[in-house]
């Protein structure tokens, strides 16, 4: 149980760190101005990824999983 808390607490730091991060680059630049929220989807799975990641790297260096 402890351990499911600890990784929760890791992934949901990790992912408002990444959209934080994230929010700062300006995809409109790169899509369809026209469609906001197409590049606020791309915004969110970009910081899942980027969270899942990091996230992962975490856990492996602190837990040895």
């Amino acid at each position: 149980m402890i351990y499911f808390l600890v990784r929760l607490s890791v992934y949901l730091i990790c992912f408002c760190l990444s959209f934080w991060a994230l929010s700062n680059v300006q995809f409109q630049k790169f899509t369809n101005v026209s469609k906001p929220g197409k590049t606020q989807m791309l915004l969110l799975l970009l910081s899942m990824a980027l969270a899942y990641l990091c996230g992962q790297f975490l856990l492996s260096l602190s837990m040895g999983f």
